[in-house]
């Protein structure tokens, strides 16, 4: 990214399960600064989600030739399916002076911040790993012990994130992601002291 652009890039990141898309959605219902990036994936799609709304949905060569094109900002493998954040919607977005949120994993947002310095990244941390664990057995996810062991290690990297927003109380935590924005923004229009 370069100096030109006048949105800010937002990313949201933390465990599978943690509530990231939820504290987003209510979000942008409420906010109309904001765009949010749909990323492509190779998982399969699930009965509420909508193809362009939620994530473009792809086979794995069709994804593979993207990545080797460079289409995506940042790609990843996670639980055996890939995902990527596509570059020229997000440069377009920031253009026109949106900010932009993305729901991405961890790995994904510390790559993200090192190819975009000027980016901000939130972190949703679960109120422990064994109400996380129970979230995602009540989602009825698949292979909950992989995904258990990729929780510690994303929360070992939670000090590389600007703010931490713990989930504990669906309130409590949306007010705690909405002044992180709010701050994020203080910051870019050169208004926050801190």
């Amino acid at each position: 990214m370069n100096e030109t652009e006048k949105g800010v890039l937002i990313v949201v990141s933390g465990p599978s399960g943690v509530g990231k898309s939820t504290l987003i959605d209510r979000f942008l219902k409420e906010d109309t600064q904001s765009g949010f990036s749909v990323s492509y994936t190779t998982r399969k799609q699930r009965p509420h989600e909508e193809e362009g709304m939620d994530y473009y949905f792809t086979d794995e060569r069709s994804f593979k030739d993207l990545a080797e094109k460079g289409y995506f900002l940042e790609w990843e493998n996670v639980h055996g399916n890939f995902y990527g954040t596509p570059r020229a919607e997000i440069m377009s977005i920031l253009g026109k002076g949106r900010d932009i949120i993305l729901d991405i994993d961890v790995k994904g947002a510390l790559s993200i911040k090192g190819q975009c310095p000027r980016s901000h990244l939130i972190f949703i941390e679960p109120p422990s790993v064994a109400e996380l664990k129970n979230r995602l057995s009540l989602r009825g996810e698949k292979d909950i012990e992989t995904r258990m062991k990729r929780v510690e290690e994303e929360i070992a990297l939670k000090g590389q994130f600007g703010y931490t927003v713990l989930n504990d109380d669906l309130g409590r935590a949306y007010t705690a992601f909405r002044k992180a924005i709010e701050d994020i923004r203080r910051q870019k229009n050169g208004t926050n002291n801190r």
